[in-house]
């Protein structure tokens, strides 16, 4: 009797371990401070959210490509002012409430309103009126023609949020996608449950848990103890060579949208003055950053654009490390004995590992910096909302942002009037070369302007189970999309 048990035992057993696995724990070094897309700053929140629990009328694809979201089709007008959105049918937000065009006018009217807290707001800002047509037809008249339209609208920022679940959005998100928001506990893990109402593909994924794991000794012994399945944006690169040795994992090492910057408050006195700022970037070595703090991965940038996208301008030689050249600009700004600054650092490794680099080049200079280590909720507070820093190191995701320098109040305070008119031309332009002239001349304004530092493109290191799926190498939005993710058995 004993042996039968035990061989019936050992079958079963068989059976399950040829089952593939249906959950999976994902880590992310930054927590996202709130649960709300449409009005929080941080990457984190898209990371854990971005289509796996809020959808919006298009979406961002692996490659980059811009693909039909909850909305399946659209039509323009000829003179190209007006969209015309026909959205997908029985799509249900996560409560069992259907998603319709009210919900569409709702989240538009919400985001570009004049009190509106969307960390983007620019991309709302040439709606005119958004009308419902009928429940599945909604149409969105622009007051001139924006050529990056349809892209805006698959931003993390334009997802589409029920009126009912505003109130408590930031702490129990509900949205459309193919995973439903089941659990937070605050500084450990999110946890996530398969919408089994999904209006599109069912994921292979049952459940995801995300856990937050700052500290780069702490992720390496989670990843190699297998206590989490993947780790995206993993932060010892110094590590990685150790994992591709091993055949338990895979080492996916992509690209991001994340501009990488020495972040300079340009209204705060001495970075009021641009020769200071000049002196800025002549003190900084790029490259001694990216291997000092990246350990090679990452790619120097001149500009605040991608080095991946075409329309991309090579202004490296508008910066060079001159150190020489920086104690000259300086002291003709009137700071020969240099001066003493803050310097902001919030928890990804990039930011404390190259801020100590950083720190030590402008002191070769003569610049001063008083380091602080701030929690990410500190920082958008204190830094991101309220402009209290000198200087900072953040990388900045979001896709084709460069128009975030034709807004005087973001958080660096760049203020060009010439620039402004620049990204109205730009957005009003839809001829694909006009468009890549008028990118062109936006980079190089910023650099002759040294508005920032500009140091690197940041990569994104992703270590894995060998036996995962369908996870992105590359990231066209911060987003860790599971919606395509299995095992295999």
């Amino acid at each position: 009797m004993i042996t039968r048990l035990t061989a019936t035992a050992g079958l079963a057993l068989l059976g399950t371990t040829a089952l593939a696995q249906t959950d999976i724990t994902v880590a992310i070094q930054l927590e996202p401070p709130n649960l709300d897309p449409t009005s929080g700053a941080a990457q984190a929140i898209d990371s854990v959210l971005y289509s796996n629990v809020f959808e919006g009328l298009t979406r961002f694809m692996a490659d980059g490509s811009v693909v039909p979201g909850l909305a399946q089709s659209w039509e323009i007008s000829g003179d190209g002012l007006t969209y015309t959105f026909t959205l997908r049918p029985g799509v249900t937000f996560h409560d069992g409430t259907v998603m319709d065009a009210a919900d569409v006018k709702f989240s538009l009217d919400r985001a570009r309103a004049e009190d509106s807290t969307n960390a983007q707001k620019g991309l709302f800002a040439d709606i005119a009126e958004v009308t419902v047509i009928d429940p599945q037809t909604v149409k969105v008249r622009l007051a001139q023609q924006n050529g990056a339209f349809l892209f805006n609208m698959a931003w993390g920022d334009a997802v589409i949020v029920a009126p009912e679940s505003i109130e408590t959005i930031a702490t129990n998100p509900i949205g459309t996608g193919a995973f439903a928001f089941a659990d937070w506990v605050q500084g450990d893990r999110l946890e996530l449950t398969r919408n089994d109402a999904y209006w599109g593909t069912p994921p292979a994924l049952e459940a995801a848990t995300f856990r937050f794991i700052a500290d780069p000794t702490a992720a390496f012994a989670a990843v190699m103890a297998e206590d989490v399945d993947v780790f995206v944006g993993y932060p010892a690169p110094e590590n990685l060579p150790q994992f591709e040795a091993d055949p338990r994992f895979q080492v996916l090492v992509g690209n991001t949208e994340g501009e990488t910057i020495l972040s300079t408050n340009n209204k705060m006195p001495p970075f009021d003055n641009p020769l200071v700022r000049e002196a800025l970037a002549h003190a900084i070595d790029r490259q001694a950053i990216i291997d000092g703090a990246m350990f090679g991965y990452g790619t120097p940038i001149g500009t605040h654009f991608a080095p991946h996208n075409p329309d991309y301008v090579d202004l490296l030689d508008t910066s060079p490390h001159d150190p020489d050249r920086a104690r000259a600009l300086l002291a003709e700004a009137g700071f020969a004995e240099g001066f003493t600054t803050t310097l902001k650092l919030p928890p990804p490794s990039y930011a404390r590992r190259g801020g100590e680099i950083i720190a030590a080049q402008l002191r070769e200079v003569g610049i001063q910096t008083e380091i602080t280590n701030v929690e990410w909720a500190q920082w958008i507070e204190e830094v991101f909302t309220n402009k209290d820093f000198g200087l900072t190191i953040v990388s900045h995701t979001e896709p084709m942002d460069i128009g975030i320098y034709a807004n005087p109040d973001y958080y660096f305070q760049y203020d060009n009037p010439d620039f402004q008119a620049l990204m109205d031309r730009l957005n009003a332009t839809t001829d694909p070369a006009a468009r890549s002239d008028l990118m062109a001349q936006a980079q190089t304004i910023i650099a002759q302007d040294y508005v920032n530092g500009f140091l690197f493109q940041l990569a994104v290191p992703t270590v894995a189970n060998a036996k995962i799926n369908g996870l992105w190498t590359d990231q066209p939005t911060a987003a860790v999309d599971l919606t395509g993710v299995s095992w295999s058995e």
